[in-house]
């Protein structure tokens, strides 16, 4: 599983002396460990799919560009720096993301399905993107995608 696989990835960094990717995943542990006991009790950690690991990855990602962009605007490139070394270490546990092109041929059909609400269309594009591109994106490429009203 893949919280396994980041576990085996702590031990071959501290053996590496990679002291920042050690920090990263522990962080990365203690918040999947923190979601176990909050979403299956205590003791819960083989309750745990891939899908909620990738939802604490997701949401530090998220957590993560947010920070690089106030570090970014406060002028701390030090911490901008940080953040994006540490951003690097989360995605690639990620799976690959989809390209515009590959977002675009999954969205048609959903574009072309008449509906007006985009809060309806934005449900109905997630589910079809399946966690594979960022929300933010998936508006976007929606959007564009939708005839001007």
């Amino acid at each position: 599983m893949l919280l396994d696989e980041i576990k085996t990835s702590i031990t071959t960094a501290l053996k590496a002396g990679d002291g920042r990717r050690v920090a990263t995943l522990r962080f990365l542990v203690a918040a999947v460990g923190n979601l176990a006991i909050a979403k299956y009790g205590a003791g819960s950690e083989t309750g745990l799919t891939v899908a909620d690991v990738l939802d604490v990855i997701k949401r530090q990602t998220k957590t993560h560009k947010e920070s690089i962009e106030a570090f970014t605007k406060a002028a701390r490139t030090e911490l901008a720096a940080k953040e994006s070394e540490e951003l690097a270490i989360l995605e690639s546990y990620l799976p690959q993301q989809l390209t515009d092109e590959q977002l675009k041929k999954l969205l048609e059909p959903v574009a072309a399905s008449g509906e007006v609400n985009f809060g309806l269309l934005m449900g109905k594009a997630m589910a079809a993107v399946k966690g594979q591109a960022d929300g933010g994106r998936v508006s976007s490429v929606l959007k564009q995608m939708l005839p001007p009203s």
